[in-house]
This record gives structure tokens, sequence and C-alpha cells, in this order.
């Protein structure tokens, strides 16, 4: 009705925090949740195409800008967190990897880090990039949203639907088995692509389904806060908003430079290398009629880099550091 960017995922989100914050009675059930990221990764594999797949060997740029943004993310926001915010090493260590925000949880509190200042910090994170980017397309670049993304259902014939709803059966308990990070929107969005690819089917999602994806999205974003109350956590709202802040600034900064040098479009660089959610980026850039292959590859490189990478250097870091010293 107010005619705001991303309102199924945006107006979500943000009357769910409010009322977590509020101290309503909320909870999130994973599942579901699991089950509509798995639709938007259909939908994301839906975008690839014969035309998109002869230029991967093209993005270069863009997937060394995902290392080197991303490593100087880390880098920065760790500090940040540690001298501003206060944090532990290890909390600030694992609340400044811009990704991963579930492995980042488990992995931080194995460590001795304080699972929940980590994702407090990554919701915040998240919350403030969608919010920030959505809002600036719209108001300083011009961008009109598309409205509903996808095909209406009535328009899906039986053979595509069965074939889409297979990708997404299929797809996240396949992904779940091999331990792919993001498995409940990559492993659908992979078999998607290779559908869309091949020829096997042409459709997307029914873009009322789309809808309810990103009601449930933003939904489970503001169910993060169940149980936080703003006069306890203020401060770590604060501070995760600095950090926010930062990354997106680093992904401009980037998105700017790399665009120079190679001649990729700006806009599709930022989306791709700034610290939302996969999921999340990937929709505005859907949204905004952006390159949204492009830039959900680019997120899910990062993601596995940092989820891969990121304990490990950890480690090798600060394996010295003595038991039960919890990072400090």
């Amino acid at each position: 009705m107010l005619q705001l960017p991303l309102p199924w995922l945006l107006g979500a989100m943000s009357f769910v925090t409010i009322a977590a914050i509020a101290g309503a009675p909320l909870a999130s059930w994973a599942r579901f949740r699991n089950g509509m990221v798995a639709v938007l990764g259909v939908l994301l594999g839906s975008q690839f195409n014969a035309e998109i797949f002869a230029r991967v060997a093209d993005w270069y740029v863009g997937l060394a800008g995902v290392a080197l943004s991303g490593g100087l993310m880390v880098a920065l926001c760790t500090l940040y967190y540690r001298k501003i915010g206060g944090y532990d090493r290890t909390s600030a260590y694992f609340s400044a990897i811009p990704g991963g925000l579930s492995e980042m949880m488990v992995l931080g509190e194995a460590m001795g880090g304080d699972a929940r200042k980590i994702s407090l910090s990554h919701g915040v994170r998240i919350l403030t990039a969608v919010f920030l980017i959505a809002f600036y397309f719209r108001l300083f670049e011009g961008y009109q949203p598309t409205g509903l993304v996808g095909e209406e259902v009535s328009a899906i014939g039986w053979h595509d639907g069965l074939i889409l709803a297979a990708c997404a059966i299929v797809g996240w308990p396949g992904a779940r088995l091999l331990r792919i990070p993001a498995g409940q929107l990559v492993g659908p969005l992979a078999l998607s692509a290779a559908a869309h690819l091949t020829g096997l089917v042409s459709a997307m999602p029914p873009g009322e389904f789309v809808a309810v994806a990103q009601v449930a999205l933003g939904a489970a974003i503001g169910a993060r806060f169940v149980g936080a109350r703003i006069t306890e956590i203020w401060r770590v709202i604060a501070v995760s908003m600095g950090a926010a802040l930062i990354m997106v600034a680093i992904a401009a900064i980037f998105a700017l430079g790399l665009g120079e040098l190679s001649g990729s479009s700006k806009t599709a660089l930022f989306l791709a290398l700034a610290p939302g959610g996969l999921a999340e980026m990937s929709i505005i850039a859907l949204s905004f009629g952006t390159a949204a292959a492009f830039v959900s590859t680019h997120h899910i490189v990062r993601i596995i880099l940092l989820v891969v990478i990121a304990p490990a250097l950890f480690r090798i870091l600060f394996v010295e550091s003595p038991p039960g010293a919890k990072g400090r």
C-alpha cells in the first residue's frame, strides 16, 4: 500500500522484529522457514540460462572481490567489535564474519564465544544491510520494484510445476547429505539451474509462492530477536549496526573500484559483495531487475569460503590460547 521496496520481506521483518523486542510470544519454525527458502532457491536457479552460463568465466573479477572484501570486512570488524563493542576475541571474530549466520553462531559458541551476542550481531547485520540497500536503490537509484517475482499459478503447467517442486524436495535433503553450507537454498538452486540450463523446464515458481516465502524469511529474521529486551541489548544493536555500515561501505568501495577496472555493472557487483544474506541480497536483485544469477553465485562462493576458511584461520591464529580463556 505504501509502495515501499521489498514489501513482503521488509514488512514481515519489521513487524516481527518490533513484536519480538516488545515481548510478544513468538516462535520460529525452522523447518517451515527452510522450506520457504528452498522455494527461493528454485526461483534463483531459474535465473540461470545459457547466455549467463557462457559468461561465468568473466566473473573472476567479482569473485576475487568477494575474497578480498570479505577478508577486509572480517579484519576491520573484528577490531571494531573488540575496541568499540568490548567483545571478547572469539565473539568479535565470529560476529565479524559476513555470512553463514547459523554456522558462525554454532562454531563461535563451540570455541568459547557468546552465542547470543554472535547471533544478535548477525541478525542486526542482515536487518541493517537489507533495509539500507533496498531503500537506497529505491530512493536514490530510481529502481522500481517489479511487484510479484515469478509467474502466476495459472500460467504454470503441471509438468513444469512437478519439476520445480522436485528441485526443492530433492535439492534440500541432498545438499544436507553432502554437508553443503546453506543447503536449504543452494541445493534447490543447483537443481533448478541445471533443469533450466538443459531446457528441461523454463518456468519460474509462482509469484504467490515467492511472496509467501519472502514473508516467512522476513519473519524468521525478526524472530531472532525473541527474548531480547531493548533495554538490555541496545548496546549490542548499536555496535552491530555500526559494523554493518562498515561492511556496506567496504562493499560499495570495492564495487566502484572493480566496476571501473572490469567494466562490469557496479550495481550487480555491489549486491554481490554486500554483507546481507544470500537469500535477501538475491531477492533484492530479483526485485529490482538486476543480475540475480550473478549475485547469488557470488554469495554462494562467499559463504563457502567463509564457512571453510574462517574457523580454520581462527584455530591457526589463536590455537595457543589457554584453555578456559574464552578467547580473551
